[in-house]
This record gives structure tokens, sequence and C-alpha cells, in this order.
């Protein structure tokens, strides 16, 4: 009796044991499942989430946006432009702060070439990017036909992102971090970007949604293009809106970054409260000021030394994370009594945690464009 019962134990136990094993194999053969996404300009390409070992990213702002949400340890490629251990390449962003190569520029500096990248590359390079062996490509070439094209040629899925004219408070780079999140697996961690950047711009909203007495600012030397001075304004600046500032420039027949005429310029300056200029900028106006001293004498903000600096927000395209502290500085420069307890430094750290999980304020203020950081210009000195 007692050798029957250990005989019919020990057939359960063989029994547990095969499905067990079974229930692994199954598991472990199983092929993640393939779906269909719609890519930022309307291309449905099928893919296969979290199946993706080998990654490139091509055009302005991919690398950036990627870095965000995917691993930088899958990526198999990278423009020259992104790659500062090359002598030859694009240069004109290197002293500029470019958080996502402040974070990941070694990583970067090891891979092969899948292109030049850089403005002037308005092409995706198949035969570069053929080398690299990738499975598949984060585009920002935003072209359907070419998209296509280039996914026929190389035979892997191409995605291509936006951002929207609003950039990083735009839905359309909210949908593009959701992308990411969907074919990286990574959907948490793009939830939370996305929850983290709507929470900084609510709360900068909220705090001056009932201030009356707005002074009238004054936004210059926006990139577009590269092209920057005192005359690149934009009469519709998104963290203008958010935070409830009066803009000087309201009368332009379009929207968008954009150069003004000088005599419009000089024009607006008696209602110049308060400049804010972006460290961009610097190195084209400075030229202009050694030539003529008296380009800013119409401007009120700069007569009374209201002029300040925010950090270079466009360098191969948007650092859509320097955006969103744009945003808390220009809001604070305004209204400093309404943001009394917000301290610049500790302010970048948080954004860039949230971006990249690292505290990178004092390696963006150290960038030779920085000039230091976020603060207010000595109108006497500055061009000097």
């Amino acid at each position: 009796m007692k050798r029957k019962r250990c005989i019919t134990l020990l057939l359960a136990l063989m029994m547990a044991l095969s499905l067990c094993a079974c229930g692994r194999s199954e598991a472990e053969d199983t092929e993640p499942a393939e779906t269909a996404v719609t890519d930022r300009i309307g291309r449905t390409v099928a893919v296969t989430p979290g199946s993706y070992k080998r990654v490139v990213c091509i055009g302005a702002g991919a690398l950036r946006m990627y870095s965000y949400i995917g691993d930088t340890a899958l990526l198999c490629g990278v423009e020259d432009i992104d790659n500062t251990s090359l002598s030859q390449r694009p240069k004109m962003f290197d002293s500029v702060a470019r958080p996502y190569m402040l974070s990941y520029g070694d990583t970067f500096a090891a891979l092969p070439s899948c292109g030049v990248g850089g403005p002037n590359a308005q092409a995706a390079e198949a035969e570069k990017i053929l080398s690299c062996t990738p499975d598949i490509v984060i585009s920002e070439y935003e072209d359907v036909e070419k998209a296509d094209a280039l996914q026929e040629q190389i035979g892997v899925p191409v995605i291509t992102l936006s951002s929207g004219p609003d950039g990083v408070f735009d839905e359309d780079f909210a949908q593009s971090m959701t992308l990411l999140g969907t074919i990286f697996d990574e959907e948490e961690k793009a939830a939370a970007l996305i929850s983290f950047i709507r929470a900084q711009a609510d709360e900068i909203s909220k705090r001056t949604a009932d201030v009356t007495d707005k002074p009238h600012v004054y936004i210059c030397g926006l990139g577009n293009w590269g092209t920057t001075d005192h005359l690149m304004t934009s009469p519709d600046y998104v963290a203008f809106d958010i935070a409830h500032i009066s803009n000087v420039v309201t009368d332009l027949a379009s929207k968008g970054v954009q150069p003004i005429e000088e005599e419009k310029f000089t024009a607006l300056g008696s209602d110049m409260d308060i400049i804010i200029m972006d460290a961009a900028a610097v190195k084209n106006i400075k030229p202009l000021y050694a030539e003529d001293n008296t380009m800013f004498d119409s401007c009120k903000a700069w007569q009374n030394g209201e002029v300040y600096l925010q950090m270079a927000y466009n360098a191969y395209y948007t650092n859509y994370e320097i955006a969103l502290i744009n945003t808390w500085f220009i809001a604070k420069t305004v209204y400093p009594d309404l943001f009394a307890d917000i301290d610049m430094t500790e302010k970048t750290n948080e954004v860039t945690q949230a971006f990249f999980g690292k505290d990178l304020a004092a390696e963006i203020f150290a960038c030779p464009s920085s000039f230091g950081g976020y603060r207010k210009i000595d109108t006497a000195t500055f061009f000097d």
C-alpha cells in the first residue's frame, strides 16, 4: 500500500515537472507579436515591439528623441554630426549644450557612420545605413515617399517621428514618445515623461494664470536653420503662452520663428520691458554690436538692464528638455515674485533627470555657448 502511494506520488511529480518544462518551452519559443503602428507622417508600418536589437536614427532630432525613451546600447550606427571622435564632420553645434550628447556622447563616438547628418544633409544615406545592418530605423525626414522608398531599399521598418510647432509642449511630441515606447517596449517610460512635461507646463500656467499687470517681453535670437540674431523672434512663442506673458511682437503676417525688419525692431523698442535673448544668438550679435554699439539704444529693456540669457534650445533641431527649462526661466524672470522658490540649477537637474536620469546642469552651463548659464546680461560689458 505504501509502495503504491509512493509510485502515485512519483508519477504525479513527474507529470508536474513535465508540464512546467512544457510551459517554459512554450514561453521561450513564443515570438513577439507583430503589430501595425502609424508613424507621425501617417504611414502604417508593421513592427514587432520589444524585438529590436540594432537601431539607427537619422535626420535632425531623431537620435535625441530616441535617447529619451530607447536604450542607447541598441544603437548600431550614428550620424557623423553626433560622433565627436571624427575630425571630418559637421561641427557647427559643438559649442552648444546638447544634453543627449552630454549624456551619451561616449557611446555615439564608438559607433560606425550611418550618414553625415547636419542641417545640410537633406536625404538619408541608404548605403551607409545598410552597412550598419539595423533591424529598425528611426527617422526625422518627414517625407512619406522617401520613407517608403528607404524602407523598401533597406528591408527593415522605417519609423518617422515629429514634434509639431510647439515642440516639447506639442501633442505631436507626446505621440512620438508614445510611439517609441510602443516599439521598444518602454510604454511606462514614455508615459512617465509625457506626464512630467504636462505637469511642469500646468504648474507654470497655474502660477501665472491670474496675473493682470504683465510686462511686455521681446524674445530674440531664436534659431531657424542656424540663422539667428536680435531680429529673429516669434509672435507665438509657446513659452510665453504657457506662462501668460505679453509678447511685444504680435502683428506679423505668419507664425513661427522669423526675422523682423530692423526698423520694426527699433519702433518696438520703447515697448520692450524685458528682453529674453537666446544664447545661440550671441555669436552673431556680438560682431554686429562691435560695428554699431547703438543698435539697442531704442530698447527700454536694454537701457534699464532688463536683458536675460536663456539657454540655446535649437542645435541640430530642438533640445526639448532645454525648451522646457527655458520656460521656467522666462516665467521666473518676468514674474520673479511668483517663482521665488525656483532655483534654476535645481530645476535644470530636475528636468534632465526626467529626460535622461542624470543631473546635467553643471555640464550644460559649462558649454561655451551657454556663457555660464541662466542669468541677467550686463548690457554695459556683455558684448565687449
